[in-house]
């Protein structure tokens, strides 16, 4: 008789509805911007992005020279921020330059506030009925039609490209609100029309960059597979691209610059964030939430929180439940050890290691361990636990072992 692995319940019942970008890869993508327009139907293309990369000739010259006389202005206003009076200041050039399209260069800031631009030119409220009912709800209505869409060209692998949520934050002094608040915005319609993967691209991002939005990614990765709302496909997405950032990433880490390594970056990077943004719902679980809790009202960089953050997260979930520990094993090239959770956590750690991100939360600009019990009760209460594994019931006592354990 022959032993048949099991890497989860084939018989369970899943409905995959998934809506993608059209994704294009190349090593010089960036200069088939043109002929992507042309494909989607749109003439004439606001450029959104931060200053750093909007005065980086490695990066804005091939997306100038791409875009060609589709170029209807650059904005190079975006930041970390993600100022709602950020958007409104893109929202004035893409009028003002008569562009019928965006198209975002950069990290997860410019891929959001081009989002948050979209959103508002299809919204007919003033400023201050937005701002007003951003401060009530913490969310901007997305209209039902009018959305300029959107063509993203990432230079990060945080993974905010394949996406239809976007963070954005107001504060009085730059937007009509009365108090500075946090929130977001999601909807399948803010789903970019096309994404433009070029690793030449995301080779220019300087290293310690590259390295902190890797964990991002990464993440997405794992908490794909172990997801409850899993669903085979993701698991075969998830765990090519998982397979790909390792090895790239410890080759990275290395100082190994060569070709391949960016182009498995970027292949990887692309592959984790397939399909784990739906209209139903994601598969980002307790090391987004986690995550959240650390960099919402602390100044720690995401990237890092979840550098620090997600060894001692796996450790829990694997004490508490299997977690599909044998299935990250086999995705993250250790699937002959042993003791897979083990190995898992190792190889994960070996990774942050490799990349030089922290280790512990006390190297961080996070919360001090007396604050551990209310940033506990701000991950239970977040929307990403709810996609935790089936018999993980964590208590405040157990996310603040967790942290406790990051210290």
């Amino acid at each position: 008789m022959t032993d048949t692995p099991v890497t989860g319940d084939l018989d369970a019942p899943f409905r995959f509805e998934y809506d993608p970008a059209t994704l294009r890869y190349a090593s010089d993508a960036a200069r088939s911007l043109s002929a992507e327009l042309d494909e989607q139907g749109y003439d004439r293309a606001l450029v959104v992005c931060g200053a750093t990369v909007g005065e980086t000739p490695a990066v804005i010259d091939p997306v100038r020279e791409g875009l060609s006389d589709r170029l209807a202005g650059v904005f190079a206003e975006t930041t970390p921020a993600k100022r709602l009076g950020t958007a409104y200041d893109g929202l004035e050039r893409f009028r003002e330059s008569d562009a019928d399209c965006l198209v975002a260069v950069g990290g997860g800031s410019s891929l959001d506030l081009a989002k948050i631009i979209s959103v508002l030119a299809a919204t007919d409220d003033d400023p201050t009925v937005v701002g007003e009912g951003f401060v009530d709800s913490g969310t901007i209505a997305v209209p039902e039609a009018g959305l300029p869409p959107i063509v993203a060209v990432p230079t990060t692998l945080a993974g905010a490209d394949l996406s239809i949520v976007a963070g954005v934050t107001a504060a009085p002094d730059t937007c009509p609100v009365t108090e500075p608040v946090s929130g977001g915005v999601g909807d399948p319609k803010l789903m970019p029309e096309a994404v433009c993967y070029d690793p030449e691209l995301i080779a220019t991002t300087p290293q310690s960059i590259l390295a902190a939005s890797a964990m991002n990614g990464f993440d997405k990765g794992i908490e794909t597979i172990y997801a409850a709302n899993s669903t085979p496909i993701t698991d075969a997405t998830a765990s090519r691209g998982l397979g790909l950032l390792t090895e790239g990433l410890l080759a990275f880490g290395t100082g190994d610059d060569d070709p391949w390594v960016y182009q498995s970056l970027t292949q990887g990077a692309m592959l984790v964030q397939y399909g784990i943004s739906r209209a139903d719902g994601t598969t980002l679980s307790l090391i987004h939430a986690l995550g959240h809790g650390l960099t919402r009202t602390y100044e720690v960089q995401q990237g890092a929180a979840h550098a620090v953050i997600a060894p001692h997260a796996l450790s829990y979930l694997f004490e508490q439940v299997d977690g599909r520990q044998s299935l990250l094993a086999d995705a993250l090239g250790v699937g002959d050890a042993s003791d897979p959770d083990a190995a898992v956590v190792d190889r994960v750690s070996e990774v942050v290691a490799t990349l030089g991100l922290p280790t512990h939360l006390r190297d961080v600009a996070g919360p001090d361990r007396e604050e551990f019990p209310e940033v506990a009760d701000a991950v239970l209460e977040d929307a990403f636990m709810a996609n935790t594994p089936l018999g993980l019931e964590p208590t405040r006592e157990d996310i603040v072992g967790v942290l406790e354990s990051a210290w």
